[in-house]
């Protein structure tokens, strides 16, 4: 039913592209903006007619050639161009765009082997009639398009290749099956060696036909990988078969089979070891393999002929089911070196037949009743003694839970007087000197060592317990430039005899990330805690007290690096608060430390950022005329309107004197311009009053810098509204200027 049902609801209605096309041998050159001038300029004298684009006459060792046909008509609401394979890459051009490519060509038109898959070439609206352009690089036997080329919609592609692979995937599926049960009779009756034969073959053969199934990339879209699969299992079938015929003919002494699969033995190696290498692509070892392979099995077919009487009843059914499986591996060479037309050979048949008959003749031999009886009695008592195992596992593992109970309780008394402790630090060089006293209480009865961050790439140990001054695993410095140990991940087993995948004897200690989150910097690994793995790790139960005890640990690490975090934004909101004494706002140590914060945070989050500098027109004559309280009069004036016309989430800062700045996060250059230009016509519309007396109204100049519009590095902010400041201070003042870097002069944006 699969074989009947699935292709018919598989097959659409897909439209072949049979007629119409065209060659011409070499390769394109190229115009200044990369269009093949062959696409763009019809020369119908430079190109000749071809049935089918594969193999034109005339090839004399050349490696390019260009194939074109017009597109057929047909009602498809996403249509693709089904090509079932390609030697060995190329290009495709429509209207002169290139619409897919497989491979990569160099600047002398050549490239590398990538594998054989099929492709769906991705049509634009409008593509009927239009002319395509395959531009194709070979150096295998074939160049060309290979199998078939149609028209269809892109689902039922889908569709189509798997009721093209169906019969294949099932065969194989069914064939594995074989491979595997042969593998419990090799098991079982060591004395025959048949049954490995038969399982490498039916093994060999089930992964050739899903590599060489189009599903296959539709399962993983990998094509060399999956050629590298297809060619090894192809060239390891030829193995099987003269092994198993060897030993079925050992009374006579086969020397020439021998010989045979020794030699493909070493084919097999060699051809893909230096495929791997890079010293020869891997589609130049199918063709020798195919004639050796024919070689092969004309001289299989030679001994099997002159033996054949003296085989066995059974050796003789396999050994027709391998003729008939050899004759459609004759015919998809044949097929595939173009000695036959292209068509799709049912290699998966034979290899059904061959199952089949293997099944066939197992259930003879093997379907008796005393080894299934012997099979469940040993399957039963398996199972009483796993159950058993399961309950003293189980009776074990409580113990475990009580004991590690009990030590969990411990550590959390000692984490709370350690939490407590350190939120009583000033600081965290304080609570560094805390956790360095204290951390081989927490960590007991593990040995280890505990490291702080000196410097962006150095730590330090700070702390060790129970371990040697000279620890390779605990060095006194670990180097970040070199790599740090990375954090253990659970759960995993602990054991001393714990093997890495090279069968060495692993020590690696376990290690643990302090991270300190800060306003300034991010999150920062600002300690490291390496703990030994011995046998007091394993406080029980193996795995399941391995896993307890870890977990204790990271909490409480975690939980160390959380107060930690709030320390250290502690101490940087202590930096933080300045104010200004006079007018209330922020000071200039605060601006520093901020403004560098802030570029920071714009540059981390990609978010824009603009500074403003203000400054009070002719404040001296101002101060000259009315007094210094006057003037700072007018400081406090200046102060309170920039809060009220600037947003909340602008900072706003007395730079120094009568000079003030402003840093808006978020905002460009229009919003800053907008907010400036309010600013100064609400300035100027105040009048600075001072002990009941009317003193005027003050102007300002403002100078304004964005990033990124017209500043490379937020850090250059400062500098470039300074200078926008200068320019409208020589233009006149009571004006805003800011510095575009599209002419490196300053914009005039309002007075």
């Amino acid at each position: 039913m699969l074989f009947l049902v699935l292709p018919s609801l598989a097959h659409g209605m897909p439209v072949p592209v049979q007629d119409g096309w065209e060659y011409r041998w070499g390769d394109s050159p190229f115009s200044e903006s990369g269009v093949p001038e062959w696409t763009q300029t019809a020369e119908p004298e430079r190109w000749s007619a071809i049935g089918f684009p594969s193999n034109p006459p005339g090839r004399k060792g050349r490696e390019n050639v260009w194939y074109r046909v017009a597109l057929p008509d047909g009602e498809f609401q996403s249509p693709v161009l089904y090509i079932y394979s390609v030697d060995i890459i190329f290009e495709v051009y429509l209207d002169g765009d290139k619409i897919y490519h497989y491979g990569t060509f160099d600047e002398q038109g050549k490239g590398r082997f990538e594998g054989w898959p099929w492709h769906a070439i991705p049509l634009p609206e409008g593509y009927e009639s239009k002319t395509i352009y395959f531009r194709v690089f070979s150096d295998y036997t074939d160049i060309g398009l290979w199998g078939e080329v149609s028209l269809m919609d892109k689902p039922e592609l889908v569709l189509y290749v798997l009721g093209n692979s169906m019969e294949s995937l099932v065969v194989a599926g069914f064939s594995s099956l074989i491979a595997l049960l042969a593998l419990v009779f090799a098991a079982l009756q060591t004395e025959k060696k048949s049954f490995f034969s038969i399982a490498l073959f039916t093994l060999a053969s089930s992964v050739m036909l899903v590599s060489e199934s189009q599903a296959s990339l539709l399962m993983w879209y990998e094509p060399l990988l999956w050629d590298y699969l297809a060619a090894g299992s192809y060239y390891m079938v030829p193995v099987a078969m003269a092994l198993l015929l060897e030993q079925w003919l050992a009374n006579n002494r086969p020397w020439l089979i021998n010989l045979v699969w020794k030699v493909h033995l070493i084919y097999l190696l060699g051809a893909i070891g230096l495929a791997l290498a890079g010293a020869v692509d891997l589609s130049s070892t199918f063709p020798p393999f195919d004639a050796l392979f024919l070689g092969s099995l004309l001289v299989f077919g030679g001994v099997a002929t002159l033996r054949f009487r003296h085989l066995q009843r059974e050796q003789q059914i396999l050994m027709l089911a391998y003729g008939v499986f050899s004759l459609f591996l004759i015919a998809d060479m044949a097929v595939a070196h173009s000695i036959l037309p292209w068509g799709r050979v049912p290699v998966s048949y034979g290899m059904l037949l061959f199952s089949m008959t293997v099944v066939a003749i197992s259930l003879w031999h093997y379907a008796g009743t005393q080894q299934a009886l012997k099979r469940m009695n040993l399957s039963l008592e398996q199972k009483v003694a796993e159950r058993t195992a399961r309950a003293e596992s189980l009776a074990r593992r409580e113990q475990v839970r009580v004991r590690m109970l009990t030590f969990e309780n411990e550590k959390s008394r000692i984490l709370g007087d350690v939490i407590a402790d350190l939120q009583d630090c000033l600081g965290l060089g304080q609570a560094f000197l805390l956790l360095a006293r204290m951390m081989p209480e927490l960590c007991s009865p593990l040995r280890g060592a505990f490291y702080r961050r000196v410097s962006d790439d150095r730590y330090e140990r700070a702390s060790d317990w129970g371990i040697g001054s000279k620890s390779r695993s605990m060095p006194l410095v670990l180097d970040a430039t070199t790599g740090l140990p990375s954090p253990t991940h659970m759960p995993t087993r602990f054991r001393a005899d714990r093997k890495s995948g090279d069968g060495e004897v692993t020590d690696a200690p376990m290690c643990f990330w302090i991270n300190v989150e800060s306003a300034g910097e991010g999150i920062v690994t600002e300690g490291i805690l390496l703990l030994e793995r011995d046998s007091a790790l394993n406080t029980g139960e193996g795995e399941y007290g391995s896993a307890r005890l870890f977990a204790s640990l990271e909490q409480s690490i975690q939980r160390v690096a959380i107060t930690l975090s709030s320390i250290a934004l502690r101490e940087e909101l202590q930096k933080f608060s300045y104010e200004d004494a006079l007018t209330g706002l922020k000071n200039r140590r605060y601006f520093d430390q901020l403004f560098k914060h802030e570029c920071l945070v714009a540059q981390r989050k990609e978010l824009p950022l603009s500074l403003l500098v203000l400054d009070i027109d002719h404040f001296k004559r101002f101060n000259d005329s009315h007094g210094h309280e006057a003037g700072d009069r007018a400081l406090q004036l200046v102060a309170s309107v920039l809060q009220s016309q600037f947003r909340e989430s602008d900072i706003v800062c007395r730079y120094g004197g009568e000079e003030f700045v402003v840093i808006m996060p978020g905002a460009l250059m229009a919003d800053a311009r907008e907010r400036a230009v309010d600013f100064c016509d609400a300035i100027r519309a105040e009048n600075v009053v001072y002990r009941g007396e009317t003193l005027g109204h003050l102007t300002m100049s403002v100078g304004i810098a964005s990033w990124p519009e017209y500043v490379e590095e937020p850090s250059q902010l400062l500098n470039f509204a300074d200078q926008a400041l200068y320019r409208a201070k020589e233009q006149g003042r009571d004006r805003v200027e800011y510095y575009s870097d599209s002419d490196n002069q300053h914009r005039t944006l309002g007075v």
